[in-house]
């Protein structure tokens, strides 16, 4: 299981032995390691004390999985404790680097309860990233400090109960807790992540119109071909595309609209 996470060296190395050992989590087991987790993330980043010391390289290996087990043992899942002693005993680049490793394992297991239905999770993070791009009331309440946690919570339950999965729920409250710049910026990471473990790319696709399913396919095997591995197409219908299409996948963009092709026809005529 490869998951680009963005940290680099000694919690780059940290985070791959995690991911492996997260690997090897029963399924069954993935939601309670998930809150497990994402609590244990947050009160790292509460606690400033706690967190220069699991991550101080200068206190023994002993001492730091210790603290950890005297800390969580009982009141996490057996699997949880062993993660996190592993995680104390790791260098770190960065001291929050061991909080965010914990939120991203976290993630991780929430995508790997979802099983089968992991291209459909994926579907709904994209749908809930767009709905809250399109409706800047339901964004702006959801962003809103002034507001508890439970009080989005409870609106995020609203918005979704019955009508997605119990991972995609769990993910965008999780999108709620201020790790990152907004909420959308968390979803679309978590959209990332999801296509990670399951060894998929995310294209997202800019259309004038809707594409035909046998339209999407084909361009969904183009793009599979290109990158060696499948990719998970995530289609935005934009009327400002005029027509053609525009392809964001990882840091490419290729950009065949007739709005681009129009743009560069003007800066050559402007030269």
């Amino acid at each position: 299981m490869t998951v680009r996470s963005g940290f680099r060296g000694a919690s780059a190395d940290a985070f791959a032995v995690l991911s492996d050992q997260l690997g090897g989590v029963a399924e069954s087991s993935a939601n309670a390691v998930a809150d497990d987790l994402f609590a244990v993330a947050a009160s790292l980043r509460a606690e400033g004390a706690l967190r220069r010391f699991a991550t101080d390289a200068t206190v023994p290996v002993e001492a730091r999985a210790g603290l950890a087990g005297e800390l969580f043992e009982g009141k996490v899942d057996p699997a949880s404790l062993e993660l996190l002693k592993a995680a104390v005993s790791r260098r770190w680049t960065s001291s929050r680097d061991l909080a965010d490793a914990l939120e991203l394992l976290g993630v991780v297991a929430v995508v790997r309860s979802s099983g089968a239905d992991s291209g459909r999770l994926t579907d709904e993070l994209f749908a809930v990233r767009s709905l809250l791009g399109d409706d800047s009331d339901l964004r702006n309440a959801l962003s809103d400090p002034a507001r508890s946690v439970a009080d989005k919570a409870a609106l995020v339950d609203t918005l979704l109960e019955g009508k997605a999965l119990p991972a995609t729920v769990t993910l965008v409250k999780q999108s709620l807790a201020g790790s990152y710049r907004t909420v959308v910026a968390a979803l679309e990471d978590y959209e990332k992540v999801a296509a990670d473990v399951h060894g998929q790319r995310v294209a997202t696709v800019h259309v004038a119109r809707p594409l035909a399913d046998a339209e999407a396919q084909r361009l969904t095997d183009a793009l599979s071909r290109q990158y060696g591995m499948p990719v998970h197409l995530n289609v935005v219908v934009d009327p400002a595309v005029i027509g053609g299409i525009r392809v964001e996948i990882g840091d490419d963009v290729i950009d065949g609209t007739v709005s681009s092709r129009l743009d560069d026809a003007r800066r050559r005529l402007a030269g």
